[in-house]
């Protein structure tokens, strides 16, 4: 087994190679906001909201070390912060680089219960244009539709593919689906990515709609590739003994591990991993430089397998 850990030099996203997401290419370790206006759970009601300075210095350095694609959702807010605005106050006048994607579908009350599911167009609609406020946008530069369940996307997705046609949004893509969803969708607009839960020990379902995916040159971007089935809560399951041993044998932790291997399932795989400290950031962007033998990856696979 290859025993070299990443080297203490600084990495940056570009290590990690780059995919065209749409008609901008992105390096594919991104940063995902999700965790960044609070600590512990995110998207509870009574969330302790993070310092808005460390919230702001991870936003920042994240973008130094060579991130270009930013995840971020309106409803991921705490009581005081909101992921939205801290990107907009850290990071505007935005670069030309850089890929803002954010999702319409679920909302949030101001007191952060979950609102109904918007399914009309003129829900999402003021969703997308609250993201341009919020953002400090004239358009968007990518909207995945989030989907709950198996039923038609049709309506949805094609009132999304008017506003791209109005030039609110510039790529449209898809969160938590099926692949007869993602079918549907094509039939109506481009998709230029699938956001679905993803990481060692997902499902078969998922493993074939990544397949799919590459197949068709559609990024595949993985939520909970770290947190596994902790979700929003993190990783709290004990890490199986296979990714244990090679995290001890390169020196690198369990989820630099984990962030690694899903990279490694294919080129048009992008990882998004989210954080609020900055020496978090650091230790997964690095993970992007990190090239694991085929020794370590059958290792993991029987892990993932299971």
């Amino acid at each position: 087994m290859t025993s070299n850990a990443i080297v203490n030099s600084p990495r940056t996203a570009a290590d990690s190679g780059t995919w065209q997401l749409g008609d901008r290419p992105v390096h594919r370790i991104g940063f995902g906001t999700m965790r960044l206006p609070q600590t512990g759970p995110a998207l509870v009601p009574h969330a302790v909201p993070r310092d808005r300075e460390q919230a702001l210095r991870v936003l920042r350095r994240a973008v130094e070390l060579g991130v270009n694609h930013i995840d971020t959702a309106a409803f991921y807010f705490s009581p005081l912060r909101s992921a939205n605005e801290l990107i907009n106050r850290a990071l505007a006048p935005y670069g030309d680089d850089l890929v803002i994607a954010t999702k319409v579908g679920p909302g949030r009350h101001l007191d952060g219960t979950w609102a109904e599911h918007a399914r009309t167009p003129e829900l999402l609609r003021a969703q997308v244009e609250q993201n341009l406020r919020e953002l400090g946008r004239d358009h968007l530069d990518l909207v995945n539709l989030r989907v709950l369940g198996t039923d038609s996307i049709a309506e949805r997705f094609g009132a999304l593919a008017e506003l791209r046609r109005a030039g609110l949004i510039r790529q449209l893509g898809l969160s938590n689906i099926h692949p007869h969803q993602l079918a549907e969708a094509q039939a109506i607009a481009p998709v230029v990515c699938v956001q679905n839960p993803y990481g060692i020990g997902a499902s078969p379902g998922q493993d074939e709609l990544l397949r799919l995916c590459g197949e068709q040159g559609i990024a595949f971007v993985p939520f909970y590739a770290i947190a596994g089935a902790g979700r929003e809560g993190g990783f709290g399951e004990s890490e199986p003994a296979q990714v244990r041993s090679v995290a001890e044998a390169r020196g690198v932790s369990t989820a630099q591990v984990r962030l690694a291997w899903t990279l490694h399932r294919g080129p048009h795989v992008l990882a998004i991993p989210g954080t609020g400290d900055v020496a978090h950031l650091e230790d997964n962007i690095a993970a992007g430089a990190l090239r694991l033998s085929t020794e370590e990856l059958a290792l993991l696979d029987q892990a993932h397998t299971g």
